[in-house]
């Protein structure tokens, strides 16, 4: 018994030691100045809020390339750069959306996906749009409309994620688009209007698949679905005009480091943030109109920069991709682009540890989102307590921001991704003040928290790449099939290879 208790002890102190150990390394080489000085240059007014496609992001981009050159990562991008370029298009507004059945029209609407469009058929009014619904009409090449959400969601967000089910049954039957019927306060309706119905950057798109369809309109008191539903046909008129579109590209930086054990090096660790911003828009009171995104998210990008500096300097067993994603304000787009066209295959990539922020209200606390949704909480947690901050899961779990930022697309893959962020209790009007504001500026900052913020992730990030086991999804986690899926497929091609 006494040999047994010598033996927890020594564990127990090497393990203390280790962890000593790499707090040291992380400390040697993460430091306030340097994050400092960075943070000041992405998020000043010289790079105008870097907007997607804006020539201040191109900048911005040489700049975190040139970095990671000089810490020592080797290139991943496109002909031996550190680029990797994403096709991107804007997409003008619609000049005009008239739309009519029978006897009933609107001229509210909200573009959810469109294209210059003129239609005049018959059209099928399917209830709220169920999955039965669609099973049982015939909907092929007819205008299908539905009401908003379901007979129990009546909130936005859930009408909208309602409504993106029924277009892909609306598309998978053959429609030739869909309408659904909302109710909206009249409050509302113009931050809607303002998001959905103006200009949008998205991913250039196959002209093999075109875009389907998709039209919220406004139906007050929803008289006009109760109409539609009582009529035995319907003849339907939609014509949509003014849209133009520009081809243009912007820019994910990719690089890597070999890990440093012969076996683990072929598990790789991703490092990901967005660097881009929302760029210039509405002054303020102070005449300012630049959108600096200090810690939306220079502080995420930067926070990749120091944990490639420090593992250049101090190799890890697992070898490590870092990507910098652009896009990310239009709709995750660099990101949506690069996990449908990794530069190496994913089945490789064993965890995503992504960096976003919103901004902070707890200088005592780091933020995780999905902090026990994967087998490495402690390392989390132990890492932020080295640094005298502790870690909390997600605490505005309405605001679904586990899905919100970059690593949701590595999840839906299967690898398992969460995102660390700076501390936050509560989604209130400390965040809102500098939340997508022209008061998110550098000098606003609180860089001593900042220096241990940053420690604490690249000390979690050390202690996941070297350890021997594995990191996974927690079990009955929603993307944990994706990654049973994922990696049983790379298993099963190693098998294959060997027979």
């Amino acid at each position: 018994m006494k040999k047994l208790k010598l033996s927890v002890i020594a564990l127990c102190l090497g393990l203390s030691m280790q962890a000593q150990s790499n707090a040291e390394l992380v400390s040697s080489t993460v430091m306030k100045r340097d994050i400092e000085s960075h943070i000041y240059f992405l998020a000043s007014d010289e790079l105008k809020g870097r907007s997607t496609g804006s020539d201040e992001l191109k900048i911005a981009a040489a700049y975190l390339a040139n970095h990671l050159r000089k810490y020592g990562v080797k290139p991943a991008g496109d002909h031996g750069t550190f680029y990797q370029n994403v096709p991107l298009e804007k997409v003008t507004a619609p000049e005009n959306i008239h739309f009519k059945v029978n006897d009933f029209s609107s001229d509210r609407y909200l573009a959810l996906s469109v294209k210059n469009f003129d239609f005049k058929g018959a059209a099928v009014f399917l209830g709220y749009g169920s999955k039965e619904d669609f099973e049982t009409a015939d909907v092929k090449n007819k205008l299908v409309i539905v009401k908003a959400g379901t007979a129990e969601t009546k909130d936005v967000r859930s009408q909208f994620g309602a409504g993106m089910a029924k277009r892909d049954l609306a598309k998978a039957s053959g429609a030739a688009g869909l309408i659904e019927l909302i109710e909206v306060d009249e409050k509302m309706w113009g931050r809607y209007a303002h998001y959905f119905n103006d200009d949008k950057t998205g991913l250039k798109s196959s002209e093999k698949e075109g875009k389907f369809i998709h039209v919220w309109m406004g139906d007050p008191g929803l008289k006009g679905a109760a109409s539609l539903e009582a009529s035995k046909s319907l003849k339907a008129e939609l014509a949509i005009k003014g849209i133009k579109s520009e081809e243009f590209s912007s820019r994910n930086i990719v690089g890597y480091l070999e890990g440093s054990d012969p076996k683990l090096k072929d598990e790789f660790i991703i490092y990901s943030a967005h660097y881009d911003h929302v760029g210039i828009g509405k002054p303020n009171a102070e005449n300012d109109s630049i959108y600096n995104g200090a810690r939306d998210n220079a502080v995420g990008t930067v926070t990749v920069l120091s944990v490639a500096e420090n593992i250049a300097k101090y190799p890890t067993k697992r070898s490590s991709l870092f990507i910098l994603f652009t896009g990310e304000e239009k709709g995750l787009l660099g990101s949506t682009y690069y996990a449908n066209n990794p530069v190496i295959p994913l089945n490789k990539m064993v965890y995503c540890f992504n960096s976003d922020n919103g901004g902070y209200n707890d200088t005592s606390k780091v933020t995780i989102f999905g902090l026990n949704r994967t087998t490495v909480t402690q390392h989390i947690i132990d890492g932020a307590k080295a640094f005298g901050l502790t870690a909390i899961d997600d605490p505005a779990p309405e605001q679904n921001l586990f899905d919100r930022s970059d690593n949701v697309n590595f999840a839906k893959k299967g690898v398992p991704a969460p995102t660390y962020s700076m501390g936050f209790t509560a989604f209130d009007e400390e965040i809102t003040k500098t939340y997508h504001q022209v008061t998110d500026n550098p000098e606003t900052v609180d860089y001593d928290y900042l220096e241990k913020f940053f420690r604490s992730y690249v000390l979690t990030s050390r202690m996941i790449s070297n350890d021997p086991k594995t990191p996974f999804w927690t079990e009955g986690d929603k993307y944990y099939e994706a990654g049973v899926k994922l990696y049983t497929e790379k298993k099963e091609a190693e098998t294959s290879v060997l027979d």
